[in-house]
């Protein structure tokens, strides 16, 4: 079932691409762009991260972290970090636990067979822990700036 905003973000523990574990409500009094995306090193995916890093410091004067989940482990995290240089924190959901509590997943079918994949989506928390904007099935490209201008409007 799909999220709302104004309600409380759904609370969770991952691991990022070093092993360290992100903990969303020790990052309460900061607003969070949490977005799921479906593959480390793929074209939109890559687009998507990359353009969120080039904002980083418009992020960062916003008082905003930015968060990527997808259910690619750690390894291959910590290598599509480094083989970008991206800025974003990525975080490893590779039982689709935290996926399932967003409800960003959904069935594809691929080669005749149904598999579970990632929405592209992206949830805005205010400093509350509140859902602020709740946004299924966005493109990768241009989605950053889109991002940035909710914040920058956020009262």
């Amino acid at each position: 079932m799909p999220l709302q905003a104004g309600k409380d973000a759904p609370q969770f523990e991952l691991a990022d691409a070093d092993m360290h574990m992100f903990c969303l409500s020790e990052h309460r009094g900061k607003n969070i762009v949490l977005y799921f995306y479906p593959k480390d090193d793929t074209p939109g995916c890559t687009m998507e991260a990359n353009e969120f890093s080039d904002h980083e410091r418009e992020f960062d004067n916003l008082d905003t972290l930015v968060v990527g989940i997808s259910r690619d482990d750690c390894i291959s995290h910590a290598s599509f970090r480094d083989k970008y240089g991206l800025a974003v924190q990525l975080l490893a959901d590779p039982d689709g636990r935290i996926c399932r509590k967003y409800g960003v997943l959904c069935e594809k079918e691929v080669d005749g067979h149904k598999k579970q994949s990632i929405q592209r989506s992206t949830f805005v928390i205010d400093k509350l822990g509140k859902l602020r904007h709740v946004l299924y099935g966005v493109h990768a490209h241009g989605h950053a700036q889109e991002i940035l201008k909710l914040i920058k409007d956020m009262k």
